[in-house]
């Protein structure tokens, strides 16, 4: 492999870690997303103010992205979310998983 392909290579693999991408979406699309369907109950950046609603905020892109897949095929029920989860596409669902696990919200305690 001659130089200039080592550095081009390089490149690439730089420029695709630095997309806002977590477990498979992406979060600027998520957020996107987010503002239009989310944000009234979970709040745009998932720190909902009203205790009914759930955080959102920093939770594992899988759980979201589990429990928003759960709610459209039925496995989990609830009115509201099935039918905001409904219209989600896979991609959709990953998206905003991405984004609403990249907030800052829920912290993981350590152990000692």
């Amino acid at each position: 492999m001659n130089k200039t392909c080592k550095i081009m290579t390089a490149i690439v693999a730089i420029a695709g870690f630095s997309q806002p991408l977590s477990a498979g979406g992406n979060a600027a699309a998520g957020k996107a997303i987010a503002e239009q369907t989310c944000q009234s109950c979970h709040g745009v950046d998932g720190n909902s103010a009203d205790p009914q609603y759930p955080k959102l905020a920093g939770q594992h892109a899988s759980y979201l992205r589990q429990a928003l897949s759960d709610y459209k095929t039925g496995a989990r029920s609830n009115p509201i979310m099935s039918g905001f989860a409904a219209g989600l596409s896979k991609k959709d669902q990953k998206d905003v998983s991405a984004w609403y696990s990249q907030q800052v919200g829920l912290k993981t305690v350590e152990l000692e």
